[in-house]
């Protein structure tokens, strides 16, 4: 497998309910590449944002659901990886909506 650069690891925010309270405690979550380690994620949340310190990074696999098609084809959807990144105290934080 080639090398993820930074840019490629971190997918979107993940912009629900309980990931927008837990911004409060200063832990963002992320949707990231599945094969993306910790570290990696961690380096790319730094190089990304700047003024960030990651203290800890908590990851989570989702299973692929069973989806019916039309006829006898079914599928599954893809699978993705959930990445929670807190951040260490001192450090800048994360500004998601900019300008807001």
């Amino acid at each position: 497998m080639p090398s993820l650069q930074y840019y490629d690891i971190i997918d979107k925010p993940l912009m629900t309910e309980k990931s927008m309270s837990l911004t409060e405690e200063n832990k963002y979550s992320f949707y990231v590449h599945p094969k993306a380690t910790k570290t990696q994620i961690k380096e790319a949340v730094e190089k990304m944002f700047d003024g960030v310190k990651v203290d800890k990074v908590n990851t989570m696999l989702s299973t692929p659901k069973k989806r019916q098609r039309r006829g006898f084809a079914a599928g599954k959807t893809t699978r993705k990886k959930k990445a929670i990144v807190s951040l260490a105290p001192g450090s800048r934080d994360i500004e998601l909506f900019p300008g807001l």
